[in-house]
């Protein structure tokens, strides 16, 4: 047990990075991990060692360890993928020229999106809101609202909902709920259609 507590304590004071990012004060970024050029909203978290690089979070996400989000790409189009013909810090020292790659795009995760260990997702994507991104998946295209993905590439496992339980979600925006409306209505999170119902009380 002692040496469970150990491991845990020098697993947390690594310290995570957080540069030219924003972070809301109920949320958390874990130990060992890079959060640069981001933005997290309220109750979301990511895990440990996680790279996350010009993106958008929104509320109540789960993020868990080893997960990439963003970052740049090499130029694909050019005769050399290689950073020695490109501007920027890199690994390699030796710059042949400085030529100016094409700007990061923003990535979006919407409300209430699980993401599940070591996944990766590409620079640009926007995952919807109550998404569910299955463990080790490579995400490379957008991903509905309510949906569970998986795989390499992910694709569509199945809708968590029924069409009109999906509506009624999305119209609700109960992320935006005040804290105590929804501190009352949480005994029903359980129940999706209970829980619509309820929020309209």
């Amino acid at each position: 047990m002692i040496k469970y507590y150990w491991s845990k304590f020098m697993k947390k004071i690594r310290g995570s990075s957080v540069i030219g990012s924003f972070v809301h004060e109920t949320s958390k970024i874990e130990a060992g991990s890079a959060f640069i050029n981001s933005k997290m909203d309220k109750h979301s978290f990511c895990g440990y060692d996680c790279e996350i690089n010009q993106t958008i979070i929104g509320k109540f996400c789960s993020i868990a360890n080893n997960v990439v989000i963003g970052g740049g790409m090499h130029p694909m189009n050019w005769v050399s993928t290689s950073p020695v013909f490109y501007e920027g810090r890199d690994s390699v020292k030796t710059k042949f020229s400085t030529h100016t790659r094409e700007a990061l795009r923003t990535t979006v995760i919407g409300h209430d999106v699980w993401i599940g260990q070591n996944v990766i997702i590409k620079q640009g994507v926007s995952i919807g809101t109550g998404s569910v991104i299955g463990m080790g998946s490579i995400v490379t295209k957008d991903v509905d609202p309510y949906t569970i993905v998986a795989g390499n590439p992910a694709k569509l496992i199945r809708n968590r909902f029924d069409d009109i339980i999906i509506k009624n979600l999305m119209q609700s925006k109960w992320w935006d709920m005040n804290e105590k409306k929804l501190n009352s209505v949480s005994k029903y999170i359980k129940e999706p259609e209970l829980f619509l119902e309820k929020i309209q009380l």
